[in-house]
């Protein structure tokens, strides 16, 4: 996929999660970059600040769980199964230190796990696949979230 292409699917995901994920728009959640294999969203504090002045744990772990859904949303896209339904079946989280600044998601799917994941989805019409998101705080991790998607019709 070349650079131009590139750009196109990650407008198009921004515009998919502010239309069909309202609350995406009031966090302010944006996609701040994607490599075909990594995907980093985005948000700032001020919508998503708590009583302590850091990041609300339910924001943090909606930034987490819509990096993992938004890289499973554009891999399926460039397969040409843009209508498959994604659902998160289950997931972890660990908060290992508070955020006090913007927050920044990181989820990467490799090709192995990516063709793991599609060779059922594509035989039975489901599957699932665990990803790993993590959310940093100065070059450290604050945030660990695991979850299992499902692919669907």
């Amino acid at each position: 996929m070349n650079d131009n292409a590139r750009q196109q699917t990650v407008e198009q995901l921004q515009q998919t999660l502010y239309t069909d994920i309202p609350l995406t728009r009031e966090m302010g959640l944006r996609v701040a970059a994607y490599d075909g294999q990594t995907l980093q969203l985005s948000a700032p504090l001020a919508p998503n600040v708590n009583d302590k002045g850091t990041a609300f744990g339910g924001s943090l772990y909606n930034v987490a769980v819509l990096c993992g859904w938004s890289l499973l949303r554009l891999k399926l896209n460039e397969a040409g199964l843009p209508r498959k339904n994604i659902v998160i079946h289950e997931a972890n989280t660990r908060y290992l230190q508070p955020v006090s600044g913007e927050l920044h998601s990181t989820c990467t799917l490799t090709d192995d796990a990516l063709n793991e994941f599609m060779q059922p989805l594509q035989k039975k019409g489901r599957a699932r696949i665990t990803l790993t998101v993590t959310i940093h705080q100065q070059d450290q991790t604050a945030v660990e979230f695991t979850g299992q998607y499902v692919a669907l019709d």
